[in-house]
């Protein structure tokens, strides 16, 4: 992706279709930051959901165009499996000579994860907010106010003062349904496939002859 963004003409706009749980923040930091220094304006459509990194990329749009009912995420660092934000709070609740090296240590790389994704959010922000406001909605986005996978919605967005629309196009609505969800995969916001089929009835045991409870010899 990185590389076809270098390759797009500085003249000509560039629509990406985001559709993620997220990833890895030093990948979505490389993506972001390639779009926002693309000169013509980008556009970037949610059809259903761009959790985590996906936001992270979003942010980096000029435009973010979201169906009615489609979310974005926090972009809170995760050390390991765990929100860098509950390990500091775990850490400040209790005394530091009862907490264990490997703990300290989470709580410091935590603490750095924190400052980095939230300074590096602010500059995206800066680019269409005065510096004051930016980083106040980094630091919102940033610091685990919410769990990972809070939903934030068109209007939590907008009062948030992303550039959110919700003018998504039918031919982005076209195109995720020549994509149907995977099946098997960790379960996160998960959009009905087309053309929706309900499931099928249970059918009523079937009875064998001769007996009234349909049990045979």
């Amino acid at each position: 992706m990185i590389r076809g963004i270098e390759m797009t003409d500085d003249n000509v706009p560039i629509d990406l279709v985001l559709h993620t749980p997220g990833g890895l923040v030093l990948a979505a930091e490389q993506i972001a930051a390639t779009l926002a220094a693309h000169p013509a304006p980008v556009t970037v459509y949610v059809p259903h959901y761009a959790m985590s990194g996906g936001t992270l990329i979003a942010l980096a749009a000029d435009r973010i165009v979201m169906s009615p009912s489609a979310v974005l995420g926090p972009v809170d660092p995760q050390v390991g499996d765990l929100p860098a934000a509950s390990i500091l709070a775990a850490v400040e609740r209790k005394d530091v000579n009862e907490v264990d090296d490997r703990t300290l240590i989470l709580a410091d790389v935590g603490r750095k994860a924190q400052a980095q994704v939230r300074e590096f959010v602010g500059r995206l922000l800066a680019r269409h907010h005065p510096t004051e406001r930016a980083d106040e909605i980094a630091a919102t986005l940033s610091e685990g106010r919410w769990t990972h996978d809070f939903p934030i919605d068109v209007d939590h967005a907008c009062a948030l003062g992303l550039p959110v629309e919700t003018d998504l196009p039918d031919e982005v609505r076209h195109l995720m349904a020549r994509y149907p969800q995977p099946r098997g995969r960790r379960p996160s916001v998960e959009y009905i496939p087309t053309p929706y089929e309900p499931p099928a009835q249970p059918r009523s045991p079937r009875r064998l002859p001769g007996r009234p409870d349909g049990v045979g010899r």
